[in-house]
C-alpha cells in the first residue's frame, strides 16, 4: 500500500502505469545481472576444471562481474517518466 501511495501521491492515475513500466525495466536489468554473473562463474568453473584458469583468474572474474553488475544496475537511474 505504501508503494502505491507514493506512486499516486499527486492524484495522477497515470503514475500507476509508470510504476509498472519501471518495475518491468528493473526486473529486466536484474535478470541480465543474474545471467551475466552466473555465465561468467560457470565459464571460470569449467576453465578451472580443465586447468586453464587458476584461482586468481576466478577471483578477478568474480570481482569483475560484480563491477559489471553494479554498472548495469546504474541504468535504472536513467529511467524517466514522460506524461
Amino acid at each position: 500500500i505504501e508503494a502505491a501511495d507514493i506512486v499516486i501521491m499527486d492524484d495522477n492515475p497515470k503514475r500507476i502505469a509508470m510504476a509498472v513500466m519501471l518495475s518491468h525495466k528493473t526486473m529486466k536489468i536484474a535478470y541480465q545481472n543474474i545471467v551475466i554473473s552466473l555465465g561468467v562463474k560457470f565459464l571460470f568453473l569449467a576453465m578451472g576444471a580443465l586447468g586453464v584458469a587458476g584461482l586468481w583468474g576466478a577471483v578477478f572474474a568474480d570481482v569483475g562481474v560484480t563491477i559489471i553488475a553494479v554498472l548495469n544496475a546504474f541504468r535504472t537511474l536513467k529511467f524517466k517518466y514522460k506524461e
